[in-house]
């Protein structure tokens, strides 16, 4: 593909007008940008499934039809413009497999999207004209037409016209002229993108099911958690309260983006105050998932009361992560993503991606001082369910790491969007991922009439104090100035203390 057409495909894309993510594509005003010997306009880039040829397509019979439709596209020039009649300003509408039938070039020279003085002496195209040429696979396509302004006019208006779309693809739509004196035209109006389930655009429309299926999975976890907690209310642990949080969160946020999209596929608008709240309950969410993973993750209501000196530490984390998640997910779903460069996009990820590697070597940093604190006391049924939660952690990382490294490999192979079918998979399959771990979690810290054998306990000496200075408390103890045979005795009185706990985890253990 030529230079400039990939330019073309590619920076266009990353300017596009207001509402690029609805199936509604309103054009306000918007102005033309000088691309190689061409101005030209991106107006929107959607999937769409084919309709079949046989539907009875007509205004009446819309939910029958994948169509894309032009309604009132105004272009209009200034005054100082108006005294001449101008070269047609053209509606480009092509499938991305046929993107190379846009443009030509002349002795092999560099390709141009406008017939020049070249072209033209050989016949192939007319002066002013867009270059284009029928696609293999349909002879009518790419759809071009246009419209010219005729002298003292400042305003020129396509025809109204619905194009049914027969073959399943990635389309595109740009708006192009030929006219220098036209460089300051503006175009007005909307067009109308629809798929046969609704105004959903293609690559999305998987997602509403997804969506559904996630907030029923996320209501049977709750059904599960809540039905614990209140039969085994007398024996709720802090840490299980927040767990209670993070399902009722997921819940909400499953619910919310299942209505955004089930909204956005009626009427062909993305509803920005559910999309808002969809987006902030996630990032709740995924706050306090983190934060109580990093809590688990140093003992907290399990071998220590209190965070001590790391609460507000911990606090600030939270905060920053949130506000940094929060930006970048409003700025992804809500309004014109487009409008912002790549170099603004990877400027808002790039913390985002900071913060949770911090999080990460924060958390297992804390998860292996808080081993070494369970081994060095013996407590076994903490320890193992401290193990299986780290193996739980280990596992999701690795994962991650693996998708992360797909996700640019499938991303840098898919410059045009041709896999767009598959692309909800991605989204997807991090909530996937958080549910599964949270799952794990559940399991491991359900509540039940054993649940106080996971908490801290004063009166094992578990103090948060002790727990910080164990390693100097244990070098400060001086040697009783009683007779050997009295230290016998006391030591043999202390023993029976430890074997009756040992032996009630050991019965705790064979009842799991």
């Amino acid at each position: 593909m030529s230079l400039h057409l990939l330019l073309l495909l590619s920076l266009l894309s990353l300017g596009a007008p207001s509402l690029l993510q609805a199936s509604v594509h309103e054009y306000r005003s918007e102005r033309f940008m000088s691309k190689g010997n061409a101005f030209v306009f991106h107006g929107g880039s959607e999937g769409i499934y084919s309709s079949s040829p046989s539907d009875n397509f007509s205004s009446d019979s819309d939910s029958l039809s994948s169509f894309i439709r032009f309604e009132k596209i105004t272009f209009r020039r200034p005054e100082e413009a108006s005294n001449t009649s101008s070269l047609p300003i053209h509606a480009v509408l092509f499938e991305v497999e046929d993107r190379e039938n846009i443009g030509g070039s002349a002795y092999g020279g560099q390709r141009a999207v406008c017939c020049t003085s070249d072209l033209a002496k050989l016949g192939v195209c007319s002066h002013g004209e867009i270059i284009h040429h029928p696609s293999s696979k349909d002879s009518s396509w790419p759809q071009v037409f246009g419209v010219s302004f005729v002298e003292n006019d400042l305003s020129a208006t396509l025809l109204t016209r619905s194009i049914q779309i027969t073959r399943t693809g990635m389309y595109n739509l740009y708006f192009i002229h030929c006219d220098p004196a036209l460089k300051d035209l503006v175009v007005e109006g909307k067009t109308i993108w629809k798929n046969p389930g609704g105004y959903l655009p293609g690559r999305m429309a998987p997602l509403m099911y997804f969506y559904g299926f996630m907030s029923l999975a996320f209501v049977l976890l709750g059904v599960f958690w809540f039905s614990q907690c209140a039969r085994f209310w007398r024996e709720v642990l802090p840490l299980q309260n927040c767990v209670t949080l993070v399902i009722t969160l997921g819940m909400c946020e499953m619910a919310l983006w299942y209505f955004d999209y089930a909204e956005f596929n009626e009427t062909g608008v993305r509803p920005t105050v559910i999309t808002v709240w969809a987006v902030t309950f996630g990032s709740i969410k995924r706050t306090c998932a983190r934060v109580i993973i990093l809590m688990v993750s140093m003992g907290y209501g399990v071998v220590r009361p209190t965070l001590g000196g790391f609460t507000s530490k911990v606090i600030m984390l939270g905060v920053t992560f949130f506000a940094a998640s929060e930006t970048l997910e409003l700025l992804e779903n809500v309004g014109a993503v487009s409008d912002f460069s790549g170099k603004a996009r990877l400027f808002l990820v790039l913390p985002v991606a900071v913060l949770d590697a911090f999080f990460i070597i924060w958390i297992f940093k804390s998860l292996s001082a808080t081993f070494k604190k369970l081994q060095t006391r013996r407590l076994l049924v903490k320890l193992d369910v401290y193990r299986k939660f780290t193996n739980a952690l280990a596992v999701a990382i690795l994962v991650s790491v693996g998708w992360i490294c797909y996700e640019l490999y499938f991303k840098s192979k898919d410059v045009y969007n041709e896999h767009w079918q598959n692309a909800w998979i991605i989204p997807a399959f991090w909530q996937l991922l958080s549910f599964s771990l949270l799952i794990v979690i559940c399991s491991l810290w359900a509540p039940s009439q054993n649940s106080t054998r996971y908490a801290f306990s004063g009166s094992s000496g578990d103090s948060s104090g002790e727990f910080e200075k164990d390693d100097y408390t244990l070098t400060l103890i001086k040697p009783s100035p009683v007779p050997s045979h009295e230290a016998k005795s006391l030591s043999e009185a202390r023993s029976l203390p430890d074997q009756e706990d040992a032996e009630e985890d050991l019965e705790e253990d064979k009842r799991e």
